[in-house]
């Protein structure tokens, strides 16, 4: 089923326009999904607030607000005019990632790495110099490294590569309109000063590689690595008789001498077991001086 497309009718609001809905591009994540995604992310935030102590010089941390997601084209509407958007491109995919903070922040930040004082890092918000930029990529090279190390090899097996500053969010393509993206939103507090900012990954990119328990998916190989560890691994066989029920007052009144009829009849197969799950059937034999079963039926059943 690709898309569903239903009529919404009132007596009072009238009949409204149908809008299809595309189940392969949810409006929402998964709870499973969204808790696996925000330890990521809280990872991220972390390693993030401790790259920019070091390279800004003022303490800074960084705190995880929410994990949503959000078409692209409504992601970039509730950004302010004028902002700073680090466009990163993501191997092997046509929507590219986004780290966004104010362009104050971006200018404090870059007066803070040249040595200013914090009193005297507050300027007027404007776009970037060239210079300016070239700090800035810097920057984000390294804060885009620490993502990949926070999503895990098996969510962005490489880190993404900065492609571009934008400073107006409507001329920042990074993905297209209708494109779902996974906004993380953050809180940076540098010094006595604080401010919001943003990641935006791509949906594609990432909620393939989940499964719908939020578990991550395995990669092509896994499973032929986890037979071959489970090939080598030793366990205990047993050949048995068919279990027989006795009564609890038969056991305890059991004495040196007794005899229990057995009622597995001389023609029937033994059964070949592992733990407690059968897996074949076998006639009694030997082999030279010891005694050994023939295998006759190989059909897993429950004990």
């Amino acid at each position: 089923m690709r898309d569903v497309t239903a009529t919404i009718a009132h007596t009072d609001l009238g009949a409204r326009e149908a809008v299809p809905y595309d189940f392969r591009r949810p409006t929402a994540l998964a709870r499973e999904q969204s808790r696996v995604l925000e330890v990521a992310f809280e990872t991220f935030a972390r390693q993030w607030g401790t790259q920019l102590t070091a390279k800004v010089r003022v303490r800074t941390s960084v705190q995880l607000r929410d994990v949503r997601l959000l078409t692209y084209d409504a992601y970039t509407a509730a950004l302010p005019t004028l902002t700073t958007m680090v466009l990163a491109e993501l191997p092997e995919q046509d929507a590219g990632a986004v780290v966004q903070f104010p362009a104050a922040a971006a200018l404090a930040w870059i007066g803070h790495m040249l040595g200013s004082a914090p009193e005297n890092a507050d300027t007027p918000e404007r776009e970037l110099t060239g210079i300016e930029q070239t700090l800035v990529r810097r920057l984000m090279t390294d804060t885009l490294i620490d993502l990949q190390y926070s999503m895990g090899p098996t969510l962005m097996p490489s880190a993404p590569v900065v492609q571009a500053l934008r400073f107006n969010a409507q001329f920042a393509q990074a993905a297209g309109p209708a494109e779902q993206m996974i906004v993380a939103s953050f809180t940076v507090t540098y010094g006595d000063r604080s401010c919001p900012a943003s990641l935006a990954l791509p949906a594609d990119a990432v909620l393939p590689l989940l499964g719908a328990d939020g578990a991550l998916a395995a990669d092509a190989g896994t499973a032929d690595r986890i037979t071959s560890a489970v090939l080598d691994v030793p366990v205990d066989i047993s050949v048995r008789l068919a279990p027989l029920p006795v009564l609890p007052s038969v056991i305890l009144d059991l004495a040196v001498g007794d005899t229990i009829p057995i009622s597995h009849a001389a023609t029937r197969p033994l059964d070949v077991a592992v733990g407690d799950q059968v897996l074949a059937s076998a006639a009694p034999g030997t082999a030279g001086s010891r005694l050994a079963c023939v295998i006759v039926t190989t059909e897993e059943k429950p004990s």
